[in-house]
């Protein structure tokens, strides 16, 4: 059994199919009308047929309160395996975005913590 698809909820996909791709540099892999929405997946381009990210709409009214607790409690909705955790850092924050945790280092492990600017928390990690 592996892991074929997990989602993050997003305010509007297509602002976040641009900051996911031009920004996080993921690539499109489904983008299926679906009446007022869309099957939106992005991939990694390092390994294309791997685990999907649906960017889900956040319609459902669950969603609002389950998201607002999660950023208010600083509970990271994704996370995301980089090489370089600081190196990422300077890149994204060179492009304009916003971290709630800068890279922190707790034994093997490095983290940081990025808005995706459509409602979440996003978590880089490097494992040494």
């Amino acid at each position: 059994m592996k892991i074929h698809l997990t989602s993050v909820f997003v305010d509007d996909q297509e602002t976040a199919l641009r900051f996911y791709t031009d920004v996080l540099g993921f690539v499109t892999k489904h983008d299926v009308p679906m009446g007022a929405e869309r099957w939106l997946t992005v991939v990694s381009p390092e390994d294309p047929d791997g685990t999907e990210l649906l960017l889900e709409p956040s319609g459902h009214p669950a969603v609002a309160p389950y998201r607002a607790a999660l950023v208010r409690d600083g509970i990271p909705a994704a996370s995301f395996a980089v090489d370089d955790v600081p190196a990422e850092y300077r890149r994204l924050r060179g492009l304009g975005v916003r971290f709630t945790q800068e890279p922190l280092t707790a034994g093997p492990v490095t983290t940081a913590v990025l808005d995706d600017t459509c409602g979440n928390l996003i978590q880089l990690m490097h494992s040494a």
